[in-house]
Order: structure tokens, then C-alpha cells, then sequence
């Protein structure tokens, strides 16, 4: 990523803007002139009151005026009176394609506040083919390529081995978690959650990991260690889990348990925290709902912003008849202690002609947004709900990642003070 300077941060482009990490967009030149300013004569407690109170984007912007604000602006004091004023930055990031790999490492996310695409540079990580896959509080989960062992005696299996990291962009930080085997980064679903809870589920097992976890190893009796520090269990699913979801302490997939000429979707549900729960998966289900599952083509999951809520998002059926056309893209809602449906919203028709000549499309997000990508479409639908319940949805464009238009995604929630 090219060095930031204030003019281009003082006048971004339409739609892109740079956010710089720590360490990145230091001034080479008006550092002497803002140093021996006025403003320098301010008690830091002010000038941490006055930023505190600046969207974060302006306050990445100011820590590349100089080296005093960007010294400032990185202080622990200045990030833990962050983490209780300021409101973090919801973004809707793209995962890049498995095919593509740059040499400049960027995270692309979608600000749908200011209406932009943001970059955030990820080349303070020292790894290579770098996949961001999920984040959580404010930090970003990855899969990263080890760098490749100068011993003669390292085989190829080992020099290509997958390192899990998490890190936040906005600050250069960044830690990597117990290694595990490169298959795990093929076929393992990443999931992240509170208290440096992470998850990689797969259709066989479900490992483990936690900071956290010597408080909590009587719970886990029946599972086994992985490299003594992920915990592994049998998943024990019928089939293959899809769109798994965390929502407050539960986890949550869809399963189709059909045939090849007939999906039969259903929900499951487990506890995380007792390995007598993670173990054994409860169909949730509910006698009223009918034919629920059988409305939608190719359902998914994606959290929302209520911890008592999930949103369950697919293709409206136009008829039962198998393989029948759909006539939009419906977002049904799901209260997790009532058991009780409602519809969302439904993608307008005009926005739902741009899909029908793809034969399927992506579906990420959480909160109250939600996106929508497909092939040749060239943009992402957006559906969004404020917070007095109204809904619309509109077009975000200028999607920066190229390839075939099928963007897969996550909510990236940016917090300064988060720390891996």
C-alpha cells in the first residue's frame, strides 16, 4: 500500500478511501512544522477527548498528520477511553478468491454509512497467500501460508502448512493461534466469538480453542487434545454443516438431509461451553412451522444483530413442483425462544432480474444488513434495517475484487483498542 499523506486522506476518492495501519502513513514532510505547533501544548488527556470523539476514520486519518498525533493516537490510554466512548465502524469485508493471490495484502470492505469501499493493508503480516475468513470484537481472523523453512530437510507438507492468525488491521497487531493442519484450512468452517472463543467446524469434528481454556477443562472431560491446545470433538451431523452461525452461546447450522433430486433442509443446534453439549446436536423444529424449509431454494444462515434472533435467507420457490423457478430472494427471521417466523424483507423485482441469469448466488453480512452477490451482476444487492424496523434495499457499487463477480464476505467490526 502506497505511504498515505493528509491531502489524500483530507480528499478522498468517490468510492475508496485508504485507512492506514499503525505503522503506516507517517508523514515525511509538515511533521517539524505540526511538532512545534500550538496544538502540542495541549494536556494529552484533551487531546484524547477531542479524537474520542471523531469517527474512527478520522482518527486513522489524524495519526498520519505526525509522529506527536500518531503516538498519541496509539497509546494504551487513548485506546481503552476508545473502547468505552467511541462507536466502532460496521463493515462489510470481502474474502478474496482462493485463485487470487496479490502481492500486496488487502482487506476490501464496503463502509455502507459513507457509502465507500475502504482498503486495509495486511502486509505487516509475515505470511504469504494471507485469506481473511471471519472476525469478531474488532479483530480479523486469516488463514496464512507459513513462511517457507530455509531447512533442506523441511518436506513440502510442512513448508506448506496454514497458520491461523488473528489480528487487527487498524493497528499492526497480530498473534497466531496453535497450529493446525493444512486441511482444516480446506474444508474447516472458522467461527469466532467472545473471550477468545474460536471454533473450525467440519461434517466429522468440531475443535476448540481458548485462552480461557484452563478454566474450563473439567467441562471438556470427553473431548481429546489436538497439539495440546485445541480441544477436538466428533460433530456427529447427518450431513455436511452449512452457514454456521454463532448466536450468544449456541451454535447453529443447516444440514440438508434429502436426496440428490430433493433438498430436505433442517436446522441444529448446540450448546458451547460442556462437552456434554457439543457433543449432541438438537434439531430445532417446531410443528407450526409446516413447510418452512421447503419454501426456499438453497437456504442459509446469517446472525443478526439480537443475540434471540437468526436470519434464515434463499430463493422464494414459485410453486412446490421440483426444480421450480424462483420469483425473488426472500430474509425470514426466526426468534430463537418463541421458535416464531417473520418475514423481513424480500428483494424488489426489478433488483431481482440482475440474479436470474446466475445460477446461484452468495449471501453475507449480519446485524441488520445483510448482502447479496451472483455471478455478471457486477455490484452487490444490500439489504438494510434501521433501527425503527423500515428496511430498504439498494445497490452497492464498485466492488474492487475482480474475478466472476461472486463475492463471499463477513461483518468486519473495526475497533482501535481491540487487541488480539
Amino acid at each position: 500500500m502506497k505511504r498515505c499523506r493528509p491531502q489524500t486522506l483530507s480528499a478522498p476518492r468517490q468510492n475508496q478511501s485508504i485507512i492506514p495501519s499503525s505503522g503506516e502513513g507517517e508523514p515525511t514532510t509538515h511533521s517539524s512544522a505540526m511538532d512545534s505547533s500550538h496544538f502540542n501544548l495541549l494536556p494529552q488527556e484533551t487531546i484524547h477527548q477531542i479524537f474520542a470523539h471523531l469517527p474512527l476514520r478520522q482518527i486513522a486519518a489524524g495519526k498520519c498528520v505526525c509522529k506527536a498525533l500518531h503516538s498519541s493516537l496509539s497509546s494504551p490510554s487513548f485506546l481503552h477511553l476508545l473502547n468505552t466512548q467511541s462507536t466502532p465502524l460496521f463493515l462489510l469485508a470481502l474474502k478474496p478468491s482462493n485463485r487470487h493471490v496479490s502481492p500486496h495484502p488487502t482487506l476490501h470492505a464496503f463502509d455502507p454509512s459513507s457509502n465507500q469501499w475502504l482498503r486495509f493493508s495486511l502486509s505487516f503480516l509475515p505470511f504469504s497467500s494471507l485469506h481473511p475468513i471471519t472476525s469478531s470484537h474488532g479483530l480479523l481472523y486469516l488463514w496464512g501460508s507459513q513462511p517457507t523453512s530455509p531447512d533442506p530437510c523441511t518436506t513440502s507438507a510442512q513448508s506448506s502448512q496454514k497458520a491461523l492468525v488473528v489480528c487487527n488491521p487498524l493497528t499492526s497487531q497480530y498473534k497466531i493461534l496453535p497450529q493446525l493442519g493444512s486441511a482444516w484450512s480446506r474444508h474447516g468452517s472458522v467461527l469466532a466469538g467472545s473471550l477468545s472463543v474460536v471454533l473450525v467446524l467440519t461434517e466429522l469434528a468440531v475443535l476448540y480453542y481458548s485462552e480461557n481454556r484452563s478454566l474450563k477443562c473439567d467441562n471438556f472431560s470427553s473431548g481429546h487434545d489436538l497439539n495440546n491446545n485445541w480441544l477436538k470433538f466428533s460433530s456427529n451431523l447427518p450431513t455436511k454443516p452449512r452457514s454456521p452461525v454463532l448466536v450468544s452461546n449456541s451454535m447453529l447450522v443447516l444440514c440438508d438431509l434429502g436426496s440428490p433430486w430433493r433438498s430436505q433442509w433442517a436446522m441444529f443446534k448446540t450448546e458451547i461451553g460442556s462437552a456434554d453439549k457439543i457433543q449432541h446436536w438438537i434439531r430445532v423444529e417446531k410443528r407450526e412451522w409446516g413447510d418452512i424449509f421447503d419454501i426456499l431454494r438453497r437456504p442459509r444462515l446469517v446472525k443478526a444483530g439480537n443475540e434471540r434472533k437468526v436470519y434464515m435467507v434463499g430463493g422464494l420457490k414459485s410453486s412446490y413442483v421440483l426444480q421450480s423457478a424462483c420469483s425473488t430472494i426472500l430474509i425470514l427471521r426466526l426468534d430463537l425462544e418463541s421458535l416464531e417466523w417473520e418475514e423481513a424483507g424480500r428483494m424488489p423485482v426489478e433488483m431481482y432480474r440482475c440474479f436470474l441469469k446466475s445460477s446461484k448466488f452468495k449471501v453475507f453480512g449480519g446485524g441488520d444488513r445483510i448482502c447479496f452477490s451472483a455471478k455478471r451482476v457486477g455490484r452487490l444487492a444490500l439489504w438494510e434495517e434501521s433501527a425503527d424496523g423500515k428496511a430498504e434495499w439498494r445497490w452497492a457499487e464498485g466492488v474492487p475484487v475482480g474475478g466472476d463477480g461472486l463475492c463471499r464476505g463477513f461483518v468486519f467490526e473495526t475497533r482501535l483498542g481491540a487487541v488480539p
